[in-house]
């Protein structure tokens, strides 16, 4: 039963999400508008419209005069199930700062995105978008067994599943003894659902197989497809292909000799080197270890004939994977949604991914500490990249790239609970104290973009400034 605590609960949070929308609504709210919004929360799992409830924060109630009668609810009730053809409960909350409407939105069926008018819309940060590809296939997927427990191979024999995956470096990565018998090793196996035993052997499952296969070519082409594949070139554009790599084994026991081939492709970063008189390559070893692994564990496994693609060139590496993310680029350092939750857990617990969040946040930070331009991340239309970019002195960067570095440091200190100063970003940009008023200037345009904010619980006083992310 939705009432006011639930409404004062919504109203803490801190910022509205796939699930929560506020509308103020004071006099009105245009139908189309809800019908709108209704198949968007309906399509990401359902949730509430909020109206009568300032949707900037600080929120607060101001009120609402929108279907005013409990005549003007049965009809816009109606109206949605005729038009939308699910259920939608509306409650009405006498709050005291005026009257508040909650839209208790269902999730859609199994298995089939709503639409309205032929758009399947989805919430991407306060706009509704149409519904990406790659989205679509997931529900459309919903109805059918899970990619994952799917069979790469049946009917294995017990020799034929100890010469298909590599289980002895699967129990070193769970630092486990090796079992003495196989009995003991298929057994381990069975119990984290990586095979199943059929009537006639056991069944690899298309999770086995893509996290531990010696050979991803032994299983299925469609499966070779999914090996990440390295590619090299001369210069900065694709012109002249120096090495082109494609990968073979599982992600699990293959990860470690991906990142090491990676990183020893890059090229020097001279201005390290002659700071700490030591080889140091371009690109920290460390930000590559995660950006490769968020591609790995974040892609789109539906998408055919696509793989995970790590490409170096003389001035950056981009790491794309198939498929869109789930949250907006911005919110990359400060949220986490996994559309492989089962994939990711297990990566884990082998130690190839981080923590759930924290990944991003060391990119971020070994991007400062190697004095590197600040990483971007880019949504295409089929595929999700991550750019690490080679040093770069202050004056050469663009205005978007000292925005961005402004943006992400701000995040950064705020995930860590500390705030941005202009003190704490000259440092991130390696700058003197004579560099105030520049460093200023760059936070002004970050503040004129939107990305960042003042942190007006600290101190009103400019020299003494803090500053937050825009969703903080």
């Amino acid at each position: 039963m939705i009432d006011l605590l639930n409404l004062q609960r919504w109203l803490l949070a801190p910022a509205e999400h796939e699930h929560l929308e506020f509308k103020e609504a004071k006099q009105q709210y245009d139908t189309t508008k809800l019908l709108r919004y209704c198949v968007a929360l309906a399509n990401e799992g359902g949730g509430f419209m909020v109206l009568g409830v300032s949707d900037k924060p600080p929120r607060r109630v101001v009120g609402s005069l929108a279907f005013p009668s409990q005549t003007d609810l049965n009809k816009i009730k109606a109206y949605i199930v005729e038009k939308l053809r699910i259920r939608v409960d509306v409650v009405e909350l006498a709050h005291p700062d005026g009257r508040v409407l909650v839209f208790e939105v269902p999730s859609r069926p199994v298995g089939q995105p709503l639409d309205y008018e032929g758009a399947f819309l989805m919430r991407a940060g306060e706009d509704l978008v149409p519904m990406t590809s790659d989205y679509l296939r997931r529900i459309f997927a919903e109805g059918q067994p899970d990619w994952f427990v799917q069979p790469a191979k049946a009917d294995a024999s017990d020799d034929e599943v100890i010469a298909l995956l590599d289980t002895q470096t699967y129990f070193e990565l769970l630092t486990l003894p090796y079992p003495t018998t196989r009995d003991a090793v298929l057994a381990r196996l069975q119990s984290e659902g990586l095979i199943a035993s059929s009537s006639a052997g056991w069944t690899i499952s298309n999770m086995a197989a893509i996290l531990l296969a010696k050979r991803l070519d032994a299983f299925s082409p469609a499966l070779a497809r999914k090996a990440a594949r390295v590619v090299v070139y001369e210069g900065t554009n694709k012109l002249n292909t120096k090495d082109d790599k494609p990968g073979l084994r599982g992600y699990a026991v293959g990860f470690g000799s991906l990142v090491d081939f990676v990183h020893s492709a890059a090229p020097q970063n001279r201005f390290v080197e002659q700071a700490v008189r030591e080889e140091v390559k371009m690109f920290p070893k460390q930000a590559l270890r995660e950006l490769i692994a968020n591609a790995l564990v974040h892609q789109d496994f539906l998408a055919t004939g696509a793989s995970v693609m790590i490409e170096l060139y003389a001035d950056r590496v981009e790491i794309s994977n198939p498929g869109l993310p789930p949250i907006k680029v911005e919110r990359f350092i400060d949220e986490y949604r996994s559309r492989n939750e089962r994939l990711a857990d297990l990566m884990r617990r082998l130690g190839i991914c981080e923590e759930k969040g924290s990944g991003i946040d060391k990119v971020i930070h070994a991007a400062e500490l190697f004095q590197l331009p600040a990483p971007d991340f880019r949504a295409g239309e089929s595929r999700t990249t991550a750019l690490l970019f080679a040093h770069q002195e202050f004056a050469d960067m663009s205005k978007g790239d000292r925005v961005r570095a402004c943006y992400q440091h701000c995040c950064l200190m705020y995930v860590t609970n500390q705030r941005m100063s202009n003190q704490s970003l000259r440092l991130r940009f390696g700058l003197g104290e004579d560099k105030t008023v520049l460093t200023s200037q760059v936070i002004g345009a970050a503040k004129e973009a939107g990305m960042i904010k003042a942190d007006e619980s600290e101190t009103t006083s400019t020299r003494y400034a803090r500053y937050l992310p825009f969703w903080a």
